[in-house]
């Protein structure tokens, strides 16, 4: 990826916050006859929806920089493979749009994003896997980002996410979020035209 102009701190920033949205549910006890591949569209397809999400952002320091609640929204286009959404935090005024699908002949998941910024971001993990990770992108300043993110306290209509960034490449790790995902209502999607979505 080409050397960007950005800020780095404004870039991690905004980053952090589109792409914690990876950490797409599985059902709270995953069923062991499954593939990883269909693993993997059982996340898809319980992605599918509208989601209110609160994210705690931390500093380059640890300490706490921000808290914001906004929406996370999601509907097929190719059932059982593609996904289209977008986020959005009014908070801190960012909304992105999204792609999320998966690759049965690579055996991976992967989710392609871009928000105000132009910045198209990927992130590519293993079918069936818990990590996903974009790849390292330089920065103006030589230094190179990573991001990855961990799942946890899954439920079909609850779940967390943690999502650490490195600076030096994946030398080292700090923790950029953490996101608590739960499902809205059913009828809430009703008052937002702006991406309807199918229950199925």
């Amino acid at each position: 990826m080409p050397t960007q102009s950005c800020c780095p701190s404004r870039w991690r920033y905004h980053a952090v916050a589109i792409l914690s949205l990876l950490a797409a549910p599985l059902t709270a006890e995953s069923d062991p006859a499954l593939s990883p591949f269909q693993s993997s569209v059982g996340e898809l397809r319980l992605a599918v929806g509208l989601w209110n999400v609160t994210t705690t952002q931390y500093g380059e320091d640890g300490t706490v920089s921000g808290i914001a609640s906004g929406t996370y929204r999601f509907d097929w286009i190719v059932p059982d493979r593609v996904l289209a959404g977008r986020s959005d935090i009014p908070d801190w005024k960012q909304s992105s749009g999204i792609l999320l699908f998966v690759n049965e002949r690579r055996q991976t998941i992967e989710m392609a994003s871009v928000g105000a910024d132009g910045h198209l971001w990927i992130m590519t993990g293993p079918a069936g896997g818990e990590t996903r990770a974009t790849p390292p992108t330089p920065l103006a300043d030589g230094r190179k980002m990573q991001l990855r993110f961990t799942r946890s306290a899954v439920t079909p209509d609850r779940f967390e996410s943690r999502v650490e960034i490195s600076m030096d490449g994946g030398a080292s790790w700090k923790q950029g979020n953490h996101q608590v995902f739960v499902r809205a209502q059913q009828g809430a999607q009703d008052s937002d035209p702006r991406l309807r979505f199918r229950s199925s």
